[in-house]
C-alpha cells in the first residue's frame, strides 16, 4: 500500500485509485502553511501526559466517508490532539465522541463512537471534509490559511457530485461551503442564507445547506449545544435524503432576501 494512504475509506467502495485517492494523496503530504507545519508538529512532539508515547498522524488530513455520499459535513479543522494524533477527522476526540453518535442514530455511521482509524468506522451516504486540514493554534485559523487550504475544498465538491444535503459543522464550515459554491460558478441561492442551529436553506440546485453548531466542548460544556439538538439536524438531513420532509422554501417576500446573510469573508475567530 502506498505511504500516503491512512484508514478512513470505505475499502469496498474504493477498489482501485480514483480521482478522490489521488487528491487525497495530496492533500496528506501539502505544507503550504508553515504556521500549521509547526503546530501540528509541535503537538506531536510533545504530546500531553494521557498521550504520551503514541505516534501521531501530524500531517494534513483528508475527507473520508462514502465516495457516492448524498450527505457531505464541512467542519473546521483537525483537533491538534484528535485527528492530528490518529490520521482520521474527528476522531480520538470529544467533538467526534458526539458527531459520531448523530451519525450513528440517523443511520449515516456503522457505530456511534470514532476512536482510533482502525477501529472498524464506517460510514454510508456520509462524507466529512473541513475548512483547513491542519490543525491550528486555538483552532483559529489565519484567513491566508482558509485561502491556502480552499482548492482541496474545490476540489472534492467537484469530485463529490451527488451531494444533496451539506451540514455546516460551525459557521466557519458554513461559511466555506457557500464560498466555495460562488468560487464554483453556482448560481446565488434564491433566498440569502442564515446561520442559526438547524436552519435550512435550499441553495437552488437541489442542494440543501443546514447550519449547525461545531460539536467543540465548548459549546457541549456550555450547553449551547446538547445531543439532542445535534441528533435533530442529522435526522433532518436523513429525512431530506429519504422524502420524507419537505425541502426549505424561499420567503415569498422578496424585500427579505439580502437580510440576514451569511458574515463576511473568514477571519481568525474561535468555533461557534
Amino acid at each position: 500500500m502506498a505511504s500516503w494512504v491512512t484508514p478512513w475509506h470505505n475499502p469496498a467502495a474504493l477498489q482501485s485509485p480514483t480521482a478522490l485517492e489521488r487528491l487525497n494523496a495530496r492533500i496528506v503530504r501539502c505544507r503550504r502553511c508553515p504556521r500549521l507545519v509547526a503546530h501540528r508538529e509541535a503537538a506531536a512532539a510533545a504530546p500531553p501526559p494521557r498521550y504520551a508515547g503514541q505516534c501521531y498522524w501530524a500531517r494534513p488530513l483528508a475527507g473520508f466517508g462514502d465516495p457516492r455520499a448524498r450527505l457531505l459535513l464541512v467542519g473546521l479543522a483537525p483537533a491538534a490532539n484528535g485527528g492530528n494524533r490518529t490520521g482520521r477527522m474527528f476522531t480520538g476526540d470529544r467533538s467526534g465522541d458526539w458527531l459520531f453518535d448523530a451519525l450513528h442514530h440517523a443511520g449515516f455511521a456503522n457505530q456511534p463512537t470514532s476512536a482510533h482509524a482502525d477501529d472498524g468506522l464506517r460510514l454510508r451516504d456520509a462524507y466529512i471534509t473541513a475548512t483547513i486540514r491542519c490543525a491550528p493554534p486555538a483552532n483559529k485559523p489565519l484567513p491566508a490559511e482558509i485561502l491556502a487550504c480552499r482548492p482541496y475544498l474545490l476540489d472534492e465538491l467537484r469530485l463529490l457530485d451527488r451531494v444533496r444535503v451539506v451540514i455546516g459543522l460551525g459557521r466557519i464550515g458554513w461559511e466555506a461551503y457557500l464560498r466555495a459554491r460562488r468560487a464554483l460558478g453556482h448560481a446565488a441561492p434564491p433566498a440569502r442564507p442564515v446561520f442559526a442551529h438547524g436552519a435550512a436553506s435550499d441553495l437552488g440546485d437541489g442542494v440543501t445547506l443546514i447550519a449547525c453548531y461545531h460539536p467543540s466542548q465548548q459549546n457541549t460544556f456550555t450547553g449551547k449545544l446538547t445531543r439532542p439538538m445535534l441528533r435533530a439536524v442529522f435526522r433532518r438531513a436523513r429525512a431530506l435524503l429519504d422524502g420524507s420532509a419537505a425541502r426549505p422554501r424561499a420567503p415569498a417576500d422578496p424585500s427579505t432576501r439580502g437580510r440576514d446573510r451569511a458574515t463576511p469573508p473568514a477571519r481568525s475567530a474561535p468555533r461557534p
